[in-house]
């Protein structure tokens, strides 16, 4: 019988959305992939051992312990990216395979020192929201990437700051990391976010947090327009998937250069430039 694989959780505050949805799908829907969160630990300790009690994961006093009972780590803290760097430098020493949720880095300047500690100790990372594997991607891998002139995407969500990378993961998984220009129209915490990629492609970003947005998506070939949903039901149990295809591969499902042109996207929407015209990405 094949060994079970075992996934640490590194967390800001364990009690939290992601925490308990990847606990309750690898311990449901997803158990046949052979995973189980062996071990776990948080910033806020005293929370973090009060989740653990709860759910029966143990809790590790320190990182070597954790290692020690671990294969690879997830480092969540979705709400808290700024923690992020702090958390993977405490892994990375460990060798082992690191998975990063969104938002990846406060920045692009953090998010390219955080793959700088990946990178010296010659273990895979990889990151992305929980937008990545939807019906949007299945259809364009349907067409072929190549394919795909146009794409409108709109979400919801809370604020701008943490919900912006999910439409932008949902254009830039289709359309590749050669964004070149970008503008932000609106106001307040709205946003319509311009971008023109290579090759004279383009995307319209319709960002609306704190209303009833759903996620969906229009994608544009030569042939015709195919509107798409995203089906909130089935959305975490296929992310996390992907999160475990990652550990099975114990590599990139991806190029990272998509998920550093996300977070460089993110850090022009904020950009004053980019409220007054097209700036360069």
């Amino acid at each position: 019988m094949p060994r079970v694989k075992r996934l640490a959780f590194v967390d800001h505050f364990l009690e939290e959305f992601h925490s308990n949805t990847y606990l309750a799908l690898l311990r449901g829907p997803l158990k046949k992939r052979g995973y189980e969160v062996s071990a776990c630990v948080a910033n806020q300790a005293a929370a973090g051992r009060q989740w653990a009690a709860k759910n029966r994961v143990r809790y590790c006093a320190d990182y070597a312990e954790l290692a020690r009972h671990a294969d690879g780590f997830i480092v969540l803290a979705p709400s808290n990216p700024g923690v992020h760097l702090d958390l993977v430098r405490k892994v990375v020493g460990f060798r082992k395979p690191v998975w990063v949720d969104k938002t990846f880095a406060p920045d692009v300047a953090t998010a390219k020192r955080i793959f700088a500690l990946a990178d010296a100790k010659r273990i895979p990372m990889e990151t992305s929201s929980a937008l990545r594997h939807t019906a949007v991607q299945a259809y364009a891998h349907e067409v072929g990437r190549a394919a795909i002139r146009h794409m409108v995407v709109w979400g919801g969500g809370g604020s701008l700051h943490e919900y912006a990378i999910h439409p932008l993961e949902l254009v830039v998984s289709c359309m590749g990391p050669r964004a070149e220009r970008v503008m932000r129209r609106g106001a307040g915490e709205e946003a319509q976010l311009l971008i023109g990629f290579s090759g004279g492609r383009t995307a319209v970003v319709n960002i609306y947090p704190r209303t009833d947005t759903d996620f969906a998506a229009s994608v544009t070939t030569r042939k015709g327009t195919r509107y798409i949903p995203v089906d909130g039901g089935v959305l975490f149990r296929d992310a996390c998937a992907g999160i475990l295809d990652f550990f099975d591969r114990k590599g990139p499902t991806f190029p990272r250069a998509e998920s550093l042109v996300i977070r460089r996207l993110i850090d022009l929407t904020f950009s004053p430039a980019a409220r007054k015209g097209f700036v360069r990405v």
